[in-house]
């Protein structure tokens, strides 16, 4: 009785714990909120209130009624993560099939020089990238910004790692009846892979909204920027903007993704658990 009386307790404790740490997570988001609700003078005022006066929704009207088209860029973040995540959804689950199983000559070596990609960070490539679009007539676009993403060396790796994880008798079963490679991992592996690639889509969908470095890189014009640089045209020269629009900007800014991994994060945790099961 004892020992059951102290694991309640240590149970308590943990839950408590991670209430706790769950409070302080949340805490960023729920003061850009509060913020985005302020009028301007009472963004600086100290000492700071958590909940603002009134909930006033005037900043989201300056943001949509700025000299930034708002709308134009939020239309452009969306066309660019979408498109990135398909790609991505579409070559890695190929490219992982073909890794965990199938047989070929140089299969781990081509993996290996793939996995090798991952340590060079956006800075190394961006140079030869941009001279290439300067050709190409893609700057200021941003289907080149998706070309950019189409794949990825990390969702190959996650899903190859999970599809091992998984049970190949069934595979191998119609592979002797028969089946075709392409019917296989459209019947059978496909299937299996349904809880990484949620997590890889979201993963994806996240990263590509966020990408600040090469959309500012590539793209100067207001009409084809992306969400995080029409941040920087929001807080003006020296961060001397409005507080508060800039937080209602960052609040619509952050809500798709949110939405997504609320809908989908129990397949977040299942992809990222059992993609690394088996080496």
């Amino acid at each position: 009785m004892q020992t059951r009386e102290a694991k309640k307790w240590v149970d308590r404790a943990i839950i408590a714990v991670l209430l706790l740490m769950g409070i302080l997570m949340l805490m960023p988001f729920f003061w850009l909120f509060s913020m985005s609700f302020r009028p301007a003078p009472e963004a600086y005022k100290m000492p700071p209130s958590f909940f603002p006066p009134s909930f006033d929704l005037s900043n989201y009207r300056t943001v949509l009624e700025s000299s930034v088209p708002f709308l134009k860029i939020y239309w452009n973040s969306l066309y660019v993560a979408v498109l990135v995540t398909i790609g991505q959804l579409v070559t890695c689950t190929l490219a992982a099939f073909a890794y965990a199983r199938l047989r070929f000559p140089g299969r781990d070596s081509l993996f290996f020089v793939m996995l090798i990609g991952l340590m060079f960070p956006a800075q190394v490539t961006i140079l030869p990238i941009y001279l290439g679009y300067a050709k190409l007539g893609l700057l200021n676009n941003p289907l080149g910004l998706v070309l950019m993403g189409l794949t990825s060396s990390f969702g190959v790796f996650m899903l190859r790692q999970f599809l091992r994880s998984q049970p190949k008798e069934l595979e191998e079963a119609a592979l002797m009846d028969g089946a075709g490679y392409f019917k296989i991992f459209w019947r059978i592996s496909l299937p299996q892979l349904m809880p990484a690639l949620g997590a890889l889509a979201i993963i994806t969908f996240t990263g590509a909204w966020n990408a600040y470095f090469q959309p500012r890189a590539l793209i100067t014009s207001q009409d084809s920027m992306t969400l995080p640089i029409a941040m920087d045209l929001l807080r003006g020269y020296m961060s001397q903007g409005n507080l508060s629009v800039v937080m209602a900007a960052m609040s619509m800014a952050i809500l798709p993704v949110v939405l997504l991994f609320l809908v989908a994060q129990k397949m977040v945790i299942e992809g990222v658990t059992f993609s690394g099961i088996r080496a």
